[in-house]
């Protein structure tokens, strides 16, 4: 079998920054082994696959650990993939997933995503948390990830978490956050359960920080910043219990996959 696959950054105008993701659009579903193993061999913290169905698509996410329920910049990458060469007269694509239905809509350079906001939970900050951090966080939240929340986005830049300790934590990923010099919020996430040490960029996670952030500023619009080695600015909204997350995208690579 010939499939054609996609790379592209998302959260970026600039290849080589941003979240790449892998995306494969199918005619119909491969069996679940062969996803996974296309996601091992492309070894991303994200490939991703859709089949059109009536209207929309079916998009599934897998990271090197398995199908996750949910992912920004692979959906934002799709998006990317799907308005440039298969659906051009579009603006707007709606996608069935594992979170219900989201939707992508295009905006000059700008593809804003609309995703659920995950509730957050006070949990009491533990030395379980500083010890596999390195540092200790003013306050800590569960939704489906950890989000721990600093004074300083030089500690959010400079940390170097224990990536075997942060496994044993709570929650799915771990989410760093603080307010930003340049922008509203920096954010790193960490993902060893996943098998990602680091998500360059990640738009589930800001379905964390965001709400988090709104409500501590008092404000609905907010830019983020993702202070990992790629970086990546997201744009940023809250909508009732929905969060609008934007941002570019950049087309990396296409190439014929023999499987």
């Amino acid at each position: 079998m010939r499939l054609k696959q996609y790379i592209v950054d998302a959260f970026t105008d600039q290849v080589f920054h941003g979240n790449p993701a892998a995306i494969c659009i199918l005619d119909e579903w491969l069996p679940e082994k062969r996803m996974m193993d296309m996601t091992a061999e492309n070894n991303l913290s994200e490939t991703a696959f859709a089949v059109k169905e009536g209207i929309g698509y079916r998009l599934r996410w897998f990271t090197p650990g398995g199908e996750i329920d949910l992912c920004g910049h692979a959906t934002l990458a799709c998006a990317y993939v799907l308005l440039h060469f298969y659906e051009p007269e579009a603006q707007r694509i709606p996608f069935q997933t594992l979170s219900g239905e989201l939707t992508v809509e295009k905006h000059g350079d700008l593809y804003e995503m609309d995703f659920p906001a995950y509730e957050l939970k006070p949990i009491p900050v533990t030395e379980q948390m500083i010890d596999a951090i390195g540092a200790a966080p003013r306050e800590a939240y569960l939704g489906r990830d950890l989000l721990c929340v600093f004074d300083s986005e030089e500690t959010i830049r400079r940390m170097q978490p224990d990536q075997e300790k942060v496994r044993v934590l709570d929650g799915l990923l771990l989410q760093v956050t603080a307010p930003g010099t340049d922008t509203d919020c920096v954010s790193r996430t960490f993902a060893p359960k996943c098998g990602v040490a680091e998500d360059p960029v990640c738009g589930s996670g800001h379905c964390h920080i965001i709400p988090y952030w709104a409500k501590a500023f008092g404000k609905r619009e907010l830019v983020a910043y993702q202070a990992s080695r790629r970086g990546g600015t997201l744009y940023c909204r809250m909508d009732g219990d929905r969060v609008k997350l934007a941002g570019k995208a950049a087309l990396y690579s296409v190439s014929e996959l023999f499987i």
